[in-house]
């Protein structure tokens, strides 16, 4: 709760927290609109494939022209301007630099950014989540031998979700469930960049005059982005996916402590002490009431009859038998969000959550049967969606990672839903993305 006094002490001895942004996107985009109004933060440098792309958006996001003059990143540090270049690297290695943010939803290049923190002595934020869950327990070891901080991205559903999952931990409550609500129906696993902008209800034309990326938006919609964001979460906080991965069970806010519980006592949980996406519609189309398709949940017992009866003493709302309880928040601002993760890592040493083991996993899973020769094209595209898979299944059935299945070709034919394995593609052993999952899969097989 300090950490708005501690940045402005960082202000007020004008030693701001400097920070390089990497990928300017919309997450990024929406980052930029609030650095540039946090007393104690500066923005030293913004890398994009594109230049003109950080440009305009700073300019819309309300920036002063003259703030984007920086000659150089040693002119950014001397000035307080912000330099904006394609070379990421050039940024990451400054010794002004203080905490990187990747921004580019690009594995490879996530790992890459944050290889290239560590090895030069900087703190990480990792808004790319793809780039977490494949090899997140990994990168977050080497930072912690290295002295810096990994950090999960405050204001991205996962940080959230960990934050509550902490809250409810340290209260001493035992932990249910954790999770986010969605729009989804089962057929929405078939959803392709062809098909999206019908389930969104808008048109191909108005979602490109827009700059909206069908890919992108059809992973959130195809249940890929959430199997990601619960491994995530899975993966920082001790909790375990359940063996037939997520459900999606419709739930109004008023009824998480009702669903969100485990089977045997009347909810739908396989067991406690798991994570789970609800659903803001039921399977006919129709609305779920107060639903929570923008926010986040944790579930957690009373273990005590006290405890119990602090619950309905001070109007919480719970299940039937009054053991089960909830606390939501009811959505979350993203980019904007982000400069908690910047401040604490800089400023306390601290991450919003990461990864502390490997819990969960994201499977490449066939959308419809799938022929030999054709080759993967990843997230949201046309071939594959991703599963929530435990780790330890993934690792025994060698399961192909969401985050590697793109431009691979598969050797044999598929039926639709089935979970795609190493030896189902042509793997190129040089490729440093896959060296790394390698790694990590290597420190927890067996």
């Amino acid at each position: 709760m300090n950490l708005f006094r501690l940045l402005n002490g960082r202000h007020i001895n004008n030693n701001p927290v400097r920070v390089v942004l990497i990928g300017a996107g919309k997450f990024g985009t929406m980052f930029l609109s609030q650095a540039n109004r946090t007393p104690g933060m500066q923005v030293l440098g913004i890398a994009d494939l594109q230049p003109d792309r950080p440009r305009a958006a700073c300019i819309e996001t309300g920036w002063a022209p003259e703030q984007l003059d920086a000659a150089s990143v040693d002119d950014a540090a001397k000035t307080g301007r912000t330099f904006v270049t394609d070379d990421a690297a050039s940024l990451i290695s400054h010794p002004a630099t203080e905490v990187v943010i990747d921004a580019t939803g690009h594995p490879p290049t996530g790992i890459r950014s944050a290889i290239s923190a560590i090895e030069n002595g900087k703190h990480i934020v990792m808004v790319n989540v793809e780039a977490d869950v494949l090899a997140g327990p990994l990168l977050a070891k080497k930072a912690a031998d290295a002295g810096v901080v990994y950090s999960m991205a405050y204001g991205d559903q996962p940080a959230l979700i960990a934050e509550q999952v902490d809250w409810a931990r340290t209260l001493g409550l035992t932990v249910t469930c954790a999770g986010k609500g969605t729009r989804f129906q089962p057929e929405f696993h078939r959803s392709t960049p062809d098909t999206v902008w019908d389930h969104y209800g808008i048109t191909a034309e108005r979602a490109a005059a827009s700059g909206m990326n069908p890919q992108m938006f059809n992973s959130f919609l195809d249940g890929t982005k959430s199997a990601i964001e619960m491994a995530a979460v899975a993966n920082a906080y001790d909790l375990h996916p359940q063996p037939s991965g997520l459900h999606f069970p419709p739930s109004a806010v008023e009824q998480l402590s009702t669903v969100l519980r485990p089977r045997n006592i009347g909810g739908v949980l396989d067991h406690d002490n798991t994570v789970e996406v609800v659903a803001s519609e039921f399977r006919d189309g129709s609305p779920v009431p107060h639903d929570l398709r923008w926010g986040t949940y944790v579930t957690f017992r009373g273990d005590t009859e006290y405890v119990r009866r602090c619950f309905a003493d001070y109007g919480v709302l719970t299940d039937d038998s009054g053991d089960y309880a909830a606390l939501w928040r009811p959505y979350h601002l993203i980019g904007l969000e982000l400069g908690v993760s910047v401040a604490s890592a800089a400023i306390r040493q601290e991450a919003t959550g990461f990864a502390t083991g490997f819990r969960g996993d994201v499977a490449a899973t066939a959308k419809r049967a799938l022929k030999k020769g054709e080759m993967l094209d990843g997230e949201g595209g046309f071939t594959v969606y991703g599963r929530l898979t435990r780790a330890e299944n993934s690792l025994d059935g060698g399961y192909l990672p969401l985050g590697l299945a793109h431009g691979l070709k598969l050797k044999r034919d598929l039926p639709e839903d089935a979970i795609l394995t190493y030896d189902d593609v042509e793997l190129d052993p040089t490729d440093p993305t896959l060296q790394i999952r390698q790694q990590m899969e290597a420190m927890f097989r067996g």
